[in-house]
């Protein structure tokens, strides 16, 4: 069990649309004071939104992501806890059609910056480097509550962006099990908007929640290396302008593939894609991304 700690790498490549993530390994246990640094690339290509409450039809638009992340945990009533935080840079390209025209877009900037706090309360407890040695990981249950902060890159008189201009919390719960070689995990969660009142200049956005849930399944070599198989659904999200609907996410699937290896003590590569299975309001596009992390440990008072 010692050797799977040193394959956990989170998302920084999710900020093109917020309620689609697609992670594994959220709520695994680690060793208290384990630092992670995270550089991610991830190349978007269709109809990639940067606001989950825009449909826009007939989009084709290019994107390339690079994600900076960092992760720490610690112990919080003898449990473990964790906090992540993650802030993107997109250059986005393309065109589409809005309101009968085509219309080109371009643009470079960062996008709205992802803070996670997580507290495993069952099956997880804080454990040193030392200790963890020792420990095998049964059946976990913990709590997150994920803060979307909009520091990305928005023009009020343009539809597509980078930021949202708006915060957005979601409150989420999960659970895992490790088997002899599998690692299963799913949770679930609900986006909740504030309003965006300089939508195309000054027009008020307001946005129901957003019901998301995703599952993976990873199996585990013996080398550390891993391969995953990850699923998202997410409902819901009705949209207005004005008090006057404007768009609706309805019933959206995604499905991907992950796969981890250890390229040295403390370092190692994933590689990642997911794809659209099912999509009611244009959410149709592919994603591929590729990660290099960096974990240490901090040093014992």
């Amino acid at each position: 069990m010692a050797k799977l700690f040193l394959t956990f790498l989170f998302c920084t490549t999710s900020a093109i649309a917020k309620c689609q993530d697609l992670e594994p390994r959220v709520y695994a246990n680690l060793p208290t004071g384990t630092n992670a640094v995270a550089l991610v690339y991830g190349y978007s290509t269709g109809n990639v939104l940067t606001d989950p409450s825009k449909p826009i039809a007939g989009a084709k638009l290019h994107a390339h992501n690079i994600g900076l992340g960092y992760i720490r945990t610690f112990g919080l009533f003898k449990k473990l806890a964790r906090v992540q935080i993650a802030l993107p840079y997109s250059n986005l390209v393309g065109k589409a059609t809005i309101n009968g025209k085509d219309t080109g877009a371009a643009r470079s900037g960062f996008g709205d910056t992802r803070i996670r706090f997580g507290i495993n309360f069952s099956g997880s407890p804080a454990l040193k480097p030392a200790d963890f040695r020792r420990y095998e990981q049964k059946t976990i249950a913990g709590v997150s509550i994920v803060f979307s902060v909009p520091t990305g890159l928005y023009h009020k008189d343009k539809l597509i962006n980078l930021g949202s201009n708006r915060w957005a919390i979601k409150p989420e719960f999960g659970i895992s099990h490790h088997f002899k070689h599998l690692y299963a995990e799913a949770y679930g969660g609900v986006w909740f908007y504030t309003d965006n009142n300089a939508f195309l200049t000054n027009k008020v956005q307001k946005q129901e929640p957003v019901f998301s849930f995703q599952a993976h399944l990873c199996y585990y070599f013996k080398n550390g290396m891993w391969i995953g198989v990850n699923g998202n659904w997410f409902n819901g999200g009705k949209t207005f302008v004005d008090n006057s609907p404007y768009g609706d996410l309805q019933d959206n699937w995604r499905m991907g593939g992950t796969f981890s290896t250890p390229i040295a003590k403390q370092h190692s590569l994933k590689l990642q894609f997911h794809v659209g299975a099912f999509t009611s309001t244009g959410y149709d596009y592919n994603v591929v991304s590729l990660g290099y992390q960096y974990i240490f440990f901090s040093k014992k008072k």
